[in-house]
């Protein structure tokens, strides 16, 4: 072990040694040990104050800052030949130190301009994968309905055009998000938006390509697959286009499924009516006069209480109309599920509540219901906010 070691060592070593900038690097050092030994020994019978070798550093490191401090100065002929080659080199080292620093800011500007920077300092983030039309007010909303997540904290993983990435990184309130360029159903991409660390992931029904129906569908559940086995917690969002691949996404683990044409087909069947039921639908789904739906965190001594007696105990005038069961991570609640159930006694009851576990389902709502209901655990309140006047 010990000789392996030792072995990796001076292969190691050796790479270094071979390397041209270490080579280049390395003969710089020397001349300037050289040139300061110089200024040492010539100015050992002079008055310029450079009586020790650490006299002799200091002017040194102060000449090739181009500090030039003043404070000591060589006086002999050597000394100040010296001296100005110290100069000389000193512009040089910092010139091109200068020109190395700039061209890492800059090529790393434009790797996060083209999707190409890791994001390895990533944490907790939430990662959107996808592009559709209205990409930008999509993204604008998700800002504005999250306000504790900051822009610098959303990750986009998608495949859409430049100009299309280019038109979200102009706007002023999104230029902070970060953008990665890849495809959101392949393991290395997520691997590379940090999708182990993440705290959220959303994935959009994608249309940077011409992908058809089927094949938009198919990329999300396989995206979610995906996502899940690298990462259970994740709270995952997938929008689909048709319903038929919602039993997929229930497999997958999926915590929220947005069926966009079944909302639109609502939409459209609730306006045949005539009797303004459109304009209701949209107002409750609207927070931007202050009013609509709303989800509220129950206090912790009304779990495992009745609905009427949490009902009884409110003092708002915002009206409640039911609970939310099973909300948050659905790999946590089924967790949490599956060691009660383990918890009785009787293998009967055991198998019984196992069964309940593979059944289980994630933000249920549960309207208005009898004042003898029992609040579960992981339950939020739906309320409908008012005008305020």
């Amino acid at each position: 072990m010990i000789r392996t070691n030792i072995k990796k060592l001076a292969e190691k070593i050796s790479r270094l040694v071979a390397n041209s900038s270490v080579k280049v690097w390395a003969s710089v050092f020397v001349v300037l040990m050289l040139m300061m030994v110089v200024i040492f020994i010539s100015e050992q019978k002079t008055n310029s104050a450079i009586n020790t070798l650490f006299d002799a550093f200091w002017y040194t490191i102060v000449t090739i800052t181009t500090v030039g401090y003043g404070d000591i100065a060589p006086a002999s002929l050597w000394g100040r030949i010296s001296a100005m080659a110290l100069l000389l080199v000193g512009v040089a080292i910092f010139g091109a130190l200068s020109g190395k620093f700039a061209s890492f800011i800059l090529d790393r500007q434009q790797k996060k301009d083209k999707g190409l920077l890791k994001m390895t300092s990533m944490k907790n983030h939430y990662l959107i994968c996808g592009w559709k039309p209205g990409f930008e007010n999509i993204l604008e909303g998700i800002l504005a309905a999250n306000p504790e997540i900051p822009a610098e904290k959303i990750v986009i993983l998608n495949d859409a055009r430049p100009a299309e990435i280019e038109a979200v990184q102009a706007n002023e309130k999104l230029k902070a998000i970060n953008f990665l360029r890849g495809d959101f159903t392949d393991e290395d991409a997520l691997l590379k938006a940090q999708i182990k660390s993440a705290e959220r992931a959303l994935i959009l029904a994608d249309k940077s390509k011409n992908f058809s129906t089927l094949e938009t569908d198919s990329r999300t559940v396989l995206a979610v697959i995906t996502i899940k086995n690298l990462n259970p917690r994740v709270y995952c969002v997938a929008e689909i286009i048709d319903s038929k691949f919602e039993k997929h996404l229930s497999l997958a683990r999926c915590d929220e499924i947005i069926m966009t044409s079944d909302y639109e087909q609502n939409l459209l069947v609730q306006a045949s009516s005539g009797q303004g039921m459109s304009h209701i639908l949209r107002e409750l789904a609207d927070e931007d006069e202050g009013q609509g739906l709303s989800l509220m965190d129950i206090p912790p001594e009304f779990i495992g209480r009745t609905y009427g007696e949490y009902k009884e105990s409110l003092e708002t005038q915002d009206i409640l109309i039911g609970i939310l069961e099973n909300t948050g991570n659905f790999f946590m609640r089924r967790q949490e599920a599956l060691a009660e159930a383990q918890k009785n006694p009787d293998m009967e009851k055991i198998v019984a509540n196992l069964k309940k576990v593979k059944t289980l389902k994630s933000n249920i709502p549960v309207f208005n219901p009898a004042d003898g209901y029992t609040i579960p655990e992981s339950s939020k309140a739906i309320f409908i906010h008012g005008h305020k006047e």
